[in-house]
């Protein structure tokens, strides 16, 4: 379910395909391997808190808001990387990818409401027991699904720049107009609930 819900591009894969693209498919693999690791944090704390954050909806809505502000935030980073020319100096910066894969992750702040729907919805079918050792079998499931997803990404990257020089030459605005929509969305979806 982690991997049918990453599906459509967001801010973790298609950095993944970024990073894949503008550093090698190593990189790649070792910023999804981050992203996916702070799964683990956010659908432990969406299933073992499910009862408390049901009945405190406002704790939610609080990521929620929070959310919006790290995707503003991040349209307005990525449109400005840009808007940047690119200027090659010798030796190439390396970075920790593995800490940065976590760091995105960590500002994802609807990861732990769509865990805690998907609990709520799985409970409510009987598919999901909200007790040990079945939320750590969820877990793990969602973590090895996220980084399924995102390796995916990260792997067909080089295919992306064969087939897709738009994408490749215009990832940081794609990225900025995905964020903004994505802010937009959670507003729209905030306001209306």
């Amino acid at each position: 379910m982690a991997f049918a819900g990453l599906v459509p591009p967001g801010m973790l894969n298609m950095t993944a395909v970024r990073t894949s693209i503008e550093k090698g498919r190593k990189a790649g693999i070792t910023f999804s391997a981050g992203a996916a690791s702070i799964v683990f944090i956010q659908a432990s704390i969406a299933l073992i808190f499910a009862n408390y954050l049901n009945k405190h909806p406002e704790i939610v809505e609080n990521l929620k808001m929070a959310g919006i502000v790290v995707f503003v935030l991040l349209a307005v980073f990525f449109f400005l990387q840009a808007r940047m020319k690119f200027k090659a100096e010798g030796k190439e910066k390396k970075g920790n990818y593995f800490v940065t894969g976590m760091l995105m992750s960590s500002m994802n702040m609807l990861a732990i409401p769509f865990y805690l729907g998907l609990s709520a919805f799985l409970g409510a079918k009987g598919q999901l027991v909200l007790a040990q050792p079945y939320i750590t079998i969820f877990v793990v499931g969602a973590v090895l699904g996220a980084f399924a997803l995102f390796a995916t990404y990260s792997y067909f990257a080089e295919i992306i720049v064969k087939k897709a020089q738009f994408i490749a030459k215009n990832i940081n605005y794609i990225l900025s107009a995905l964020f903004v929509v994505l802010a937009i969305t959670t507003l729209v979806k905030l306001l209306n609930s």
